[in-house]
C-alpha cells in the first residue's frame, strides 16, 4: 500500500544503472562475454541446457547478463549476497534447491530479484531475505511467474508485482515485512492468480492497491498479520479503484500480530481478517475466516488522506488500465473534499466498498463482528451503508454489524427492511485507536521461517515458456478445514 513514487523512482534508478553501465564500458559488451568468463549454457549432470551458478557464471547477475531468451538459469546451493536486476525476457531463474538457495541483501541491498519491463521471466525454487525493500519483484512486466519462492525480512514486500499483467505466484512463503507478504498492484484486468500461498508475521497478508480483473487468491493461508488479506482503493496509484478481485478458498485466521513490522495502513487495518477497503464488486466466498480480534470479514470504506482524485464513476470500472494512464488529473475542488479533525488532515476522499458479494464464508471469534459492512458520508452526499449494494448470503457466522445483514442484505431477492442502524459497525471505534508504530527495523527480527518444500524436479525439469495462468473454477474450491 506505500505511494508509488518511491517504487517509480526505484524502477527508474534502476534502468538508468543498466544504461549508464552499457554506455561506460569500454568494449561495449557486458562482463559476461570478456575472454576469461566461462559463462554460456552447457548441460548438467542431469542433462539440462543451462548457464550454471556458480559451476561456470560466478554470480546470478553473471548468468542473467549472459542469457539469451529461453534460457534456464541454474543456482546451485549457497549464499548470494547479491541485488539481481532482470532485462532479458523469456528466461528462468532456479534454484536447486528452494532453502539452501539463498539471496541474502544483509539488510543494505535493495531488492533480491527485480524485472524490469521485462516480459516472460520465471523465478521458481529459491529464498531471498534481508533486503531493505523487496524479496522478488515484477514491474512492468507481462507473462510472469514466481513459483516455490520464500521472501522473508524484507523492508518493504516479500513478493510483490506491480503494473504486471497475466501473472501467477504459487507455492510460496511470504514472512516478515512491513507491507505485506504478497502484493499485485496497478493492473485491470490483472489476468493474475495467488494459488496456494502463505504470508505470515507482515504488517498485511495480502495488499493490492487497485488491481483486479480476473485476480484470483485461492487456496492461501493468511495468518499471524496485524492484517490479512487487504485489497483497497486510492488515488496514490493509478487505475482506481480497486474491483473485481475473487478471494475463495482461503484459511485466514489470527491476524491480530501487533509486535511485528507494520506501515501506517496496518496499524489501522489490524485485527481483520478479509477487509476489502474502498474495493468494488469483490467475490469473497468459500473462505474459512477466524479468531481476530475485529471483524472476520469486513467492507469498510478506505479514507485516503491527501487524496490526488475522487471516486471515478461506476460507468468508469471497466475500464483499461492502459486507458487511463496519461489521463490528467484535474485538482480537486475544496468543496469535494474535508478533513476529518483530530484523525486525518488534508483533502480526505472516503473510498466505499461497492457492489461486493460475501457468501457461503465459515466465519467465527470475531472480537468486533464476523460479518460487517460500513462506510461514512463526510460531504452529505446521499452515500450510506444501505446504498452501497453489497450483498450477504449462505455464510456459517454468528455476529453481523448491523445485525441480521445477511436478512437485510441478500445476495438472491429483497432485503428485509430492518433497520441498518442497529449494531451498526463502529468506524472510529474500528480504526480510531492504532496500535503504536513499531521501530522501521523491526521486520529484521521477525521469527525465522520454517523450511518449506522444494520444487519438485528442479534439476531435471526443463524450462517451459509462461504465458498466462491456468484460472481456477472456483465452483469447484470448498471451504477449507481447520488445521491443526
Amino acid at each position: 500500500m506505500a505511494k508509488p513514487n518511491a517504487r517509480i523512482l526505484m524502477a527508474l534508478l534502476g534502468l538508468l544503472a543498466l544504461v549508464g553501465a552499457a554506455c561506460g564500458s569500454d568494449s561495449g559488451s557486458d562482463s559476461s562475454s570478456g575472454s576469461d568468463s566461462n559463462c554460456a549454457v552447457s548441460e548438467t549432470d542431469d542433462g539440462l541446457e543451462a548457464l550454471q551458478v556458480p559451476q561456470n557464471c560466478d554470480s546470478i547477475q553473471e548468468a542473467v547478463d549472459a542469457a539469451a531468451e529461453g534460457d534456464l538459469i541454474l543456482v546451485d546451493k549457497g549464499t548470494y549476497e547479491e541485488a539481481v536486476d532482470v532485462t532479458t525476457p523469456n528466461i528462468t531463474i532456479r534454484g536447486v534447491d528452494r532453502n539452501e538457495v539463498v539471496l541474502d541483501g544483509g539488510f543494505e541491498l535493495e531488492n533480491g530479484i527485480r524485472i524490469l519491463e521485462t516480459d516472460g521471466v520465471v523465478v521458481e525454487n529459491m529464498t531471498a531475505k534481508n533486503y531493505v525493500s523487496n524479496g522478488f519483484f515484477w514491474t512492468g512486466s507481462d507473462n510472469y511467474r514466481g513459483s516455490y519462492l520464500t521472501a522473508y525480512r524484507n523492508g518493504d514486500y516479500g513478493i510483490y508485482a506491480f503494473d504486471a499483467y497475466h501473472g501467477q505466484f504459487d507455492n510460496s512463503l511470504g514472512w516478515g515485512s512491513p507491507d505485506a507478504g504478497f502484493y499485485i498492484g496497478e493492473c485491470y484486468p490483472c489476468d493474475a492468480v495467488l494459488d496456494n500461498v502463505d504470508s505470515q508475521y507482515n504488517g498485511l497478508g495480502y495488499s493490492g492497491t487497485n488491481s483486479g480483473g480476473d485476480l484470483y487468491i485461492v487456496n492461501s493461508s493468511f495468518s499471524n498479520n496485524r492484517a490479512g488479506v487487504v485489497p483497497n482503493s486510492g488515488s496514490y496509484e493509478l487505475c482506481y479503484p480497486s474491483r473485481d478481485t475473487i478471494v475463495a478458498g482461503n484459511v485466514v485466521h489470527d491476524n491480530n500480530y501487533t509486535e511485528g513490522p507494520g506501515i501506517d495502513v496496518s496499524l489501522l487495518a489490524q485485527g481483520n481478517g478479509i477487509l476489502p477497503a474502498g474495493a468494488v464488486r469483490s467475490v469473497i466466498t468459500k473462505n474459512l475466516v477466524y479468531n481476530h480480534d475485529r471483524t472476520g470479514i469486513g467492507l469498510v470504506p478506505f479514507p485516503e488522506e491527501d487524496a490526488n482524485d475522487l471516486e471515478p464513476a461506476k460507468d468508469t470500472w471497466d475500464t483499461p488500465c492502459n486507458d487511463v494512464r496519461d489521463n490528467e488529473i484535474p485538482p480537486i475542488a475544496d468543496e469535494d473534499c474535508k478533513a476529518v479533525e483530530g484523525l486525518l488532515e488534508g483533502c480526505v476522499v472516503i473510498w466505499s466498498p461497492w457492489e461486493n458479494t460475501v457468501t457461503d464464508n465459515v466465519v467465527e471469534g470475531s472480537g468486533v463482528a464476523d460479518l460487517a459492512v460500513s462506510t461514512v458520508d463526510l460531504l452529505g452526499t446521499g452515500v450510506t451503508t444501505d446504498t452501497l449494494e453489497n450483498c450477504f448470503s449462505g455464510n456459517t457466522f454468528t455476529t453481523s454489524a448491523p445485525n441480521d445483514l445477511e436478512a437485510l442484505a441478500p445476495c438472491d431477492g429483497e432485503g428485509n427492511g430492518g433497520s441498518w442502524d442497529d449494531n451498526a459497525l463502529d468506524l472510529l471505534g474500528l480504526f480510531g485507536d492504532p496500535a503504536e508504530a513499531p521501530d522501521k527495523t523491526v521486520y529484521q527480527t521477525t521469527p525465522e521461517p520454517p523450511a518449506q518444500e522444494s520444487m519438485p524436479d528442479a534439476t531435471t525439469k526443463a524450462p517451459e515458456k509462461f504465458t498466462n495462468p491456468e484460472l481456477p473454477d472456483v465452483a469447484s474450491i470448498s471451504v477449507p478445514t481447520k488445521p491443526a
